[in-house]
């Protein structure tokens, strides 16, 4: 006997909508631009990155915040160049050699990194959810740590983050 459609079509959507496991992740990639960062290594996913770019001139923002490195020219586009280091509290390092220009349907901007490592697949089971010692600032971004020590930033969470965005009027 074959059980109703209607029942064999709920048993299916139930399926579906349970969470992914970790047992379903396995053999799933998540591919990286690993940088560095204070002596930290971090990853965003490549579907947020537009291009990479030295660094090489910028024009500083008078009274603008702090994490606000300035504005670039990139082949006549004005791109706002945001510094990691500064906006997650890290220590300031010699480097901000390179840009990493982000980019999602609604926003573009860069950000500097100290040296790029490259492109990474990290396997979805090996990345970790949380460690306690991410707090604060950082804590809003972050999607996960390796065992490599690769922290992952989420770029949907920065392209997204109001924070980033400097607005005088309000």
């Amino acid at each position: 006997m074959n059980p109703e459609p209607n029942v064999l079509l709920k048993q299916r959507a139930e399926q579906l909508a349970k969470p992914i496991g970790k047992a379903e992740k396995i053999g799933q990639f998540l591919e990286v631009l690993v940088f560095k960062l204070a002596q930290e290594l971090y990853g965003v996913e490549m579907q947020y990155i537009r291009e990479v770019c030295p660094l090489r001139e910028f024009t500083a923002i008078p009274c603008a915040p702090n994490f606000l490195f300035g504005l670039m020219n990139v082949r006549s586009r004005i791109i706002p160049l945001i510094n990691l280091k500064v906006f997650f509290d890290l220590p300031a390092t010699e480097g901000n050699k390179n840009s990493i220009i982000l980019k999602n349907e609604d926003r573009e901007f860069a950000i500097v990194s100290d040296e790029l490592i490259g492109i990474q697949s990290i396997p979805l089971d090996q990345v970790q959810p949380s460690l306690p010692t991410f707090t604060g600032i950082r804590e809003d971004f972050f999607d996960g740590v390796t065992p490599e020590r690769i922290i992952i930033l989420s770029g949907k969470k920065l392209l997204g983050s109001n924070q980033l965005i400097v607005d005088e009027t309000v």
